[in-house]
């Protein structure tokens, strides 16, 4: 995610970025204001897994069976942070019918949660327990998470699109009483879904991200030039 970082910090007025990639091994990312201490470190170590803090907002996150994306737009540009986020999303859908067509039904959430008092209920420790505005569902359960940042003269963009049902996991790693980790446990699993349930069939990860990048090009209509840039050495990353 430095390189996400790395990638809005040099954005050119005249240019917008789309990545797309997943995590090896994988990695728990937490909300740029969440704190560390609502994961069991010890537990995520030893698993073999990663933990980063994402720029971007949001909660807690297990990327494993899914796809981030990223996407890194002029703050001067032509769209509002909020018409932009929407966008972003609906470019997502047209990739996800583009993919399968049983992803048509795929809508966008019409209703914003009261964060200030979501965030004081102990299911506000995982991303995946509520759906803001516009964000992805299917048959009213989340299916992409997102959140949005402005950095500098860019606002940068991130989410994870759900794959498969690792993500229900994360509830293994919270440091939360045992009741509460079971009472979650069921939320993120009524209050989810994913691709592979969906569809039924595993996911081609290659198909998904040109179906997702035919998507993007569709809906704001342009062409990607593909960028021979693949590593964060690549950029000077300033703090």
């Amino acid at each position: 995610m430095q390189f996400d970082i790395a990638l809005a910090k040099s954005l050119s007025v005249d240019e917008a970025v789309l990545r797309l990639y997943r995590w090896k091994p994988y990695c728990i990312s937490l909300g740029a204001n969440q704190n560390i201490n609502d994961i069991n470190e010890k537990k995520v170590i030893a698993d073999g897994f990663d933990i980063v803090k994402r720029p971007t907002g949001g909660r807690a996150i297990l990327h494993a069976e899914e796809l981030t994306y990223s996407v890194a737009y002029p703050a001067s540009g032509d769209l509002t942070p909020r018409q932009l986020y929407s966008d972003i999303n609906k470019a997502i859908k047209k990739g996800l019918v583009f993919f399968n067509s049983g992803l048509s039904d795929v809508e966008l959430e019409n209703e914003q949660p009261h964060f200030p008092s979501f965030y004081k209920e102990e299911k506000s420790t995982l991303c995946f327990t509520a759906a803001a505005k516009n964000e992805l569902n299917f048959s009213k359960k989340k299916l992409v998470g997102s959140a949005q940042r402005k950095m500098n003269k860019s606002l940068l963009q991130h989410g994870s699109i759900l794959c498969g049902r690792k993500h229900l996991e994360i509830v293994n790693y919270l440091n939360l009483p045992d009741d509460v980790l079971k009472n979650l446990k069921l939320e993120i699993e009524n209050s989810t879904t994913d691709i592979e349930t969906i569809t039924g069939s595993k996911v081609d990860f290659e198909y998904l991200t040109e179906a997702l990048k035919s998507g993007f090009e569709e809906h704001f209509k342009m062409r990607f030039e593909n960028s021979t840039v693949t590593r964060k050495n690549d950029f000077t990353i300033q703090d």
